[in-house]
């Protein structure tokens, strides 16, 4: 096939974006058929230094998709099921009426025990999970019925499961397991503080742009934080390297940045089988307590949700993306997801992070024009 153009509207869109002081810089990955359409990078990764495609950049919640796929392939080996109520592989998580929750539960966001973990979460491992395991299940909450998104508890439990029925830290677990075999080589889930000063100016900074300037003052940016693995929100990498994880997903032959392929190849880290499952609608018709808006889950993965209003979507894939759509978003700042409808991929990470409104107005401009200069409008 020919080698589609650059997305220009696209790319003005991310360069408004900045004049508007949204964000400093951002980074942009597309994918048709496996063929790279966009691997580009705008602006500043931090004060006075460029944004590159290779800069590692913190995805937020975009990366809590690597977890689930961790966990789908405890269950391919046959060392879990969806419905193993998450007691068995952790006694202690019973506690406080949270002994019927099942991983299904977990992944599809109706758990119930949703409370953030404040000064917890910058403890050690062992009395992170210690004090999740400790909350009590939320008042009349129904597990499985009820749904509302958790943002950093349950994460924690899924990694704890795979970390003890595998025996390695979780995040050498998704370093040996995901992100090497599928050569996302410079993608890690906690980044030892001497390959953080090797890399060097390649580490860019969140800011926070909520108050009309940027402000490069993310706690989770320091050193120390950013070496602790922290699954709900603590992946980096260069956002093209979660679009490989994507292209994994769909099957796409990866290709190399500048659209040459190199040796062609299949790579996935789960059987076919699995991907459709963790995919295909677990979640349906659910209104969410956390979003305020109804959204459809897989198996850790926000599925397109655009039946229950295309414009009032939180964290969705723009109007003219297909009903097999799926990804994650990360807080006001990132995307990835995949159309297998199109074999269309789609990661792009903003390094500012304003009001949910004005992330929400950048984000479906972007996931908009994208389909649009691809010829994949009202397809």
């Amino acid at each position: 096939m020919n080698s589609p153009s650059p997305p220009p509207r696209t790319i003005a869109a991310i360069e408004r974006g900045i004049a508007q002081g949204l964000h400093i810089g951002a980074q942009l990955y597309v994918s048709l058929r496996g063929q790279v359409v966009a691997d580009v990078a705008l602006g500043e990764a931090r004060r006075g230094v460029a944004m590159r495609t290779d800069t590692l950049m913190l995805w937020l919640s975009a990366g809590k998709p690597i977890t689930a796929v961790a966990v789908a392939q405890q269950r391919e080996r046959g060392r879990l099921d969806w419905d193993d109520h998450v007691a068995r592989h952790i006694p202690d998580f019973a506690a406080g009426g949270k002994e019927t929750i099942t991983i299904r539960h977990l992944l599809t966001h109706t758990g119930g025990f949703r409370g953030m973990l404040g000064q917890w979460e910058d403890q050690p491992w062992e009395r992170v999970i210690a004090a999740i395991c400790a909350t009590r299940l939320e008042p009349r909450w129904i597990p499985g019925q009820t749904a509302g998104y958790h943002p950093l508890t349950s994460w924690y439990i899924l990694a704890e499961i795979v970390r003890r029925l595998d025996g390695r830290p979780f995040d050498r677990y998704v370093r040996e397991e995901i992100f090497l075999p599928l050569g996302m080589n410079d993608s890690w889930l906690g980044i030892p503080e001497e390959r953080q000063h090797a890399y060097g100016d390649r580490l860019g900074l969140m800011h926070d742009t909520r108050e009309g300037k940027a402000e490069a003052n993310f706690s989770v940016d320091t050193p120390r934080i950013a070496a602790q693995c922290r699954p709900p929100g603590g992946a980096r990498g260069p956002i093209r390297e979660l679009g490989r994880f994507y292209e994994a997903l769909v099957g796409a032959t990866l290709v190399s940045p500048s659209s040459t392929p190199q040796r062609a190849r299949q790579v996935s880290p789960l059987q076919r089988r699995t991907i459709e499952e963790i995919t295909a609608p677990q979640r349906v018709g659910l209104y969410c307590k956390t979003f305020r808006h109804i959204v459809d889950w897989g198996l850790g993965f926000i599925l397109q949700s655009n039946k229950y209003g295309v414009d009032t979507v939180p964290y969705g894939y723009g109007p003219h993306a297909s009903p097999r759509t799926f990804g994650h978003s990360g807080a006001r700042s990132s995307i990835g997801y995949a159309d297998p409808q199109y074999g269309l991929v789609v990661a792009c990470l903003f390094n500012g992070a304003p009001d949910e409104a004005a992330h929400d107005v950048r984000m479906r401009e972007v996931n908009t024009l994208v389909y649009e200069e691809l010829g994949l409008a009202g397809g």
